[in-house]
Formats: C-alpha cells, structure tokens, sequence
C-alpha cells in the first residue's frame, strides 16, 4: 500500500448494511484512509456534493435508489472519480455492467480486506496518474496558446500538433512564409517521444543539387575527389530522432525517387558505399505551396507524397488570424523588452489597431521584426502608434524592389548596383542616421558601414 495516499485520500461508503460499513471504516481507518458514511444513495449524492471524496466504495443492491443509479449520478457529476462497486457473487454480470458505465473496479462479498486495499491504492494511482495526465495536458496547450496565440484558427492548429505527437506518422506543415513552420515542426519533435533524440533541420533549397545526395545520405572514403574519409549524412544524424525537410517543393525529381526509397526501406546507401546504412527516422515536412497540386501537375510524386503526408497540419496566415495580432505583439514586447533589459510597460491601443489593419505578407516572422525594432528605437515606456507606423513605412519602402526601365540598349541592374542604391536611399530617407538605415535595410550597423565604404558612399 502506498502510504501518500493512505495519509490523504478520503473514502466515502455507501452500504446499507451497519456491520459491513464498520469494518469497511475499521479497516480503511487504520490503513490512515478517512472514511465518511452514507446508508443509501440518497444520502450518498450530498454527501459528494458538499465534500471532496476521492474513491467511492459502492454496494450494488440497497433499498430506494439501486447501486447502477447511484453510479450514474455519480459519473453525471463527477467523471474522474473513482468507484468500486461491492456485490454478491450471483450479481457480477451486473458488476461488469457497472463498470461498463463508468466504475472502477469491483468486490465480491465476502470482502476480502487485503484485496479491497490493493484494489483502492491502484485505482487512486490510477486517477493520480489520469490527473497528471490532465495538468500536464492543460500546461502543454497553454504554453502553445502562449507561442502561437489564441485564435480559434490557432486552436484547431493546437488539436492537430496534440494528434501528431500522439503518434509517429510522418507529416506534412503546410503554410505561407515566415508562418512559424520551423518552429512548429521543433516542437512537435519535443513533445514526441523522439524529444532527446536529434532534431535535424535541412532547407533543400540552399543545398547545390550536385551536393544535396551526398548531404541527406553521406559518403564512403574515396566516393569522389575530395572525400577523404567518411562522413554521415543527414539522415544518419537523425537516426532515432526526427528530420525536418525545409521547403519541400524545391525538391528534384531525382531526390524524391532516392526518398521514396528511404521512407519506404528505412535504409540507403551512402554515396560510393555498398554497404546500407539502416535508420529509425520520423520524416516531418513543410511546404510553403499547394504540394497536392504540385502533385496533379506531375511536379511532384504521388507515392512520396502519400508516403509523406500521413498528417497535415496547415498554418494559417497572420492577416487570416488578426485577433491573435494584439497577443503576440504584446508577447514580443514582452519577450525583448526582457532581452534588452528595457523598461517598456506596453504597447498602445493606437499601435495594436495600426498592427492588427496591415497585410503582414512576411507572417508572425514581419510582426517579430517590426516589434523587436520598435523594442530597440523606443525612447518612451511604451510603444507608440508613430513608432510602429514608421517602422512599418521603412520596412515596405526598403522591400520594395525599384523600377529599372529596359530598352534595346538598356542592360538589368546587377545586384550591386540594385544594393548600392537601396543603401543610398535609406540613408536619405533617415538624413544619414546609420543606425536607422541599417534597421529599414535589416542588416546590422557593422554590416552596413562596411559596405557604405566599399561603395565609397560616404
């Protein structure tokens, strides 16, 4: 018997036989339970509701209201608690039946009192464990509410991360860019049962095509010029943990036959190897497209892509989702107001309105900058309207891509010249305040004298 519980858990029993109750309360008693009394189910149902019991011992057969009614009162009210039903050895048809209903477990008379201590300790470790269960399950949506907000748009995206990382089946994110897609495959993988196992991220589109194979799959010694020993690749790096496949849509049709293979095989082979390598990966993917559509255009393999797309989990865009604005600006106020150790108290109702009316084509990504950018130029306690309006201003002129008129003798812009003249007009707009322009650019101060001097712009 685990004593914990003896010390704290109190039993209510409900018999209409006064013999049966005081050895029940005689027994329980010195095993450190406190016990209450009912005669009846009558009794019993105010007794509940005015103090807390955490196990109900049950007779199946009383006077007035029966023992299965008394039961399903119980559970109307009370769900998780816990009741084990005490009948006769001609009733336990009726017993199993309770328990189909909702109780517990169950007691033949005569009762044997060791077992009736053996059978409450495991259910009230039962109903702890269910209750840790619970809370754990109640932090966990809070603290996703907390990172992705509280929208109904984002509630359903909550429902699906908790059925994904129920499972191990591979899965599709699906969402606009700057939607949090990275992030929301890392903490799908914490969450899961692989959470101390690698996290592996890869963007397939910034890997060279002549490269990506030997990257995903790694080499032998000797597989090509320069291999001069052996070296793992992605997917060995992730063996027992998750793989997050960035950007899914830049992937060639010769990369995609080589996946299949490993998704359905669980193994490859290395390049310039014989020998197969075998792996327990989860696969996540994200896309930023229409990858079912890539699919009926021919652009993308049907089979990889049932193979893939077990689950979907599709984020959607910030301008889709406004009411969860006002909450992640003021989390970001928060989050680097702490990092940069200033003392900003909060964020305008001016400011939120200002927010919650723009486009936001870069995502919570945009909102993030914009607020890290408000944190650090403000001058104030709180961050105004003026402020985030300029910040937003700068941010659309220094993204907007300028005019290059083209002739028969005219020749593209090359991307020098193109950055040379967005250094300049940044620097005009902010009347040489470097800091300033270095934020509209999005590059750092350092970053951006370097290049004003090789540009010879100063």
């Amino acid at each position: 018997m685990h004593e914990a519980y003896a010390m704290t858990a109190k039993i209510l029993i409900v018999d209409d036989e006064p013999l049966l109750r005081k050895a029940f309360s005689s027994v329980l008693t010195s095993a450190g339970f406190s016990v209450i009394e009912a005669v009846d189910g009558k009794e019993a149902l105010p007794i509940l509701a005015r103090e807390k019991a955490d196990i109900v011992l049950l007779d199946l057969k009383m006077p007035g209201i029966g023992g299965i009614d008394v039961l399903k009162e119980i559970k109307n009210t009370f769900i998780d608690l816990p009741v084990i039903m005490i009948t006769a050895h001609g009733d336990v048809s009726a017993a199993v039946n309770a328990m189909k209903i909702g109780a517990s477990d169950f007691l033949l008379k005569p009762v044997d009192f060791d077992h009736l201590l053996i059978i409450i300790n495991r259910a009230l470790e039962k109903n702890r464990l269910n209750s840790e269960l619970k809370r754990l399950e109640e932090s966990i949506e809070y603290s996703l509410e907390m990172m992705l907000g509280r929208s109904d748009a984002i509630k359903k995206v909550i429902v699906d991360i908790r059925n994904a990382v129920s499972y191990d089946f591979s899965l599709i994110i699906e969402g606009e860019t700057g939607t949090g897609k990275t992030f929301l495959a890392s903490i799908i993988h914490n969450l899961s049962r692989r959470a101390k196992e690698p996290f592996i991220t890869i963007d397939i589109g910034t890997i060279p095509e002549t490269l990506i194979e030997s990257e995903l799959f790694g080499y032998a010694k000797g597989a090509f010029t320069g291999a001069l020993q052996k070296k793992k690749g992605y997917f060995e790096l992730a063996h027992k943990g998750t793989i997050f496949l960035d950007e899914l849509q830049n992937m060639n049709s010769n990369l995609q036959s080589k996946l299949l293979k490993v998704v359905e095989e669980k193994r490859f082979y290395p390049v310039g190897s014989s020998d197969s390598v075998e792996i327990d990966v989860r696969v996540i993917c994200s896309t930023n497209m229409n990858i079912g559509q890539a699919v009926k255009e021919k652009r993308f393999r049907e089979d990889l892509y049932y193979r893939l797309n077990q689950f979907t989990i599709t984020l959607p865009p910030l301008r889709e989702r406004i009411e969860d604005i006002s909450f992640l600006a003021e989390s970001f106020r928060r989050d680097f107001s702490s990092d940069m150790k200033k003392n900003l108290s909060s964020i305008t109702d001016q400011a939120v309105s200002f927010l919650q009316k723009q486009p936001w084509p870069g995502n919570v990504r945009e909102l993030k900058n914009v607020m890290r950018k408000a944190v650090l130029l403000s001058e104030k306690d709180v961050i105004t309207l003026e402020l985030v309006s300029q910040i937003v201003e700068d941010s659309h002129k220094a993204a907007a891509v300028p005019a290059i008129p083209l002739s028969d003798t005219s020749s593209v812009m090359s991307i020098n010249e193109a950055e040379k003249i967005a250094i300049r007009k940044a620097l005009e707009h902010t009347a040489g305040n470097k800091t300033r322009a270095a934020e509209i650019l999005q590059i750092t101060r350092k970053t951006l004298l370097k290049k004003i001097k090789n540009y010879s712009l100063c």
